[in-house]
């Protein structure tokens, strides 16, 4: 078991390591942006990350609301239709970069702390304090909502995710509720194509994560018994998450 952590002491570990989420993926993205003459639009983003759209957007609209890109329409090529959102670096971008490397440095060392810990403990902290921040994001999704049925909960909670860089779709199952760990087809899953960790991911990280999972589905839902089934840390080409109530 985790060591215990006074309520202070707890919340300095959620804002340490939900702070240091960095995001190699969004920072590669920021790059090519100041690299194209012209801006670059989300469809082309996506195209040149192997993204789905809808995060190419995500990243871009965030690196907008930072004010470190702007944006502005583009015409479509027919002269028809809804013109698409173009978006232009601002500025050199080397307070961007400084920052980057400072965020990726806050980050390597949260895993080495931690990893001074015995591995049990440390895992049991990074997964609490996973849940911790997971049901807070629970809460606000499910703001005056009555409970979702499990499919639904556990799609809302890969569209968060997605939202902070994962790439997550949910899927599995056979149209019933899921039973318990190690029923295989019958367990929904919820798939991860991109890690927003990159270089650092770790065991300890991936526990957040799935206790970021556990506690947005409690928010959503109810208890569950998220298990890691698959990794990138451990060689996977992809991080799964299994859930069960």
């Amino acid at each position: 078991m985790a060591p215990h952590l006074d309520p202070e002491g707890f919340s300095a570990a959620v804002a340490a390591i939900t702070s240091a989420f960095g995001d190699p993926s969004r920072r590669r993205i920021f790059l090519h942006v100041r690299a194209s003459d012209g801006g670059v639009t989300a469809a082309e983003v996506a195209e040149r990350f192997e993204l789905h759209p809808n995060v190419a957007r995500h990243h871009l609209d965030k690196r907008a609301a930072g004010g470190y890109v702007t944006v502005g329409p583009t015409r479509a090529a027919t002269g028809a239709g809804r013109p698409s959102k173009r978006y232009v670096a601002t500025g050199s971008g080397d307070d961007l970069e400084l920052g980057v490397r400072h965020d990726d440095l806050v980050l390597r060392l949260l895993v080495r702390a931690l990893a001074l810990l015995p591995e049990d403990a440390a895992v049991a902290m990074a997964e609490e304090v996973g849940q911790e921040h997971g049901r807070a994001l629970g809460a606000a999704m499910a703001a005056g909502e009555a409970r979702r049925s499990f499919r639904s909960a556990l799609e809302a909670v890969a569209d968060a995710l997605t939202a902070h860089g994962f790439a997550a779709h949910a899927e599995g199952g056979t149209g019933v509720e899921p039973g318990p760990a190690g029923t295989g087809r019958d367990r929904l899953r919820i798939v991860s194509q991109c890690c927003p960790y990159g270089g650092s991911a770790s065991p300890i990280l991936c526990a957040v994560d799935r206790g970021m999972v556990k506690g947005m589905l409690g928010a959503l839902y109810g208890d569950t018994s998220p298990e890691t089934t698959a990794s990138r840390v451990l060689g996977d080409d992809r991080c799964v998450t299994a859930v069960g109530p």
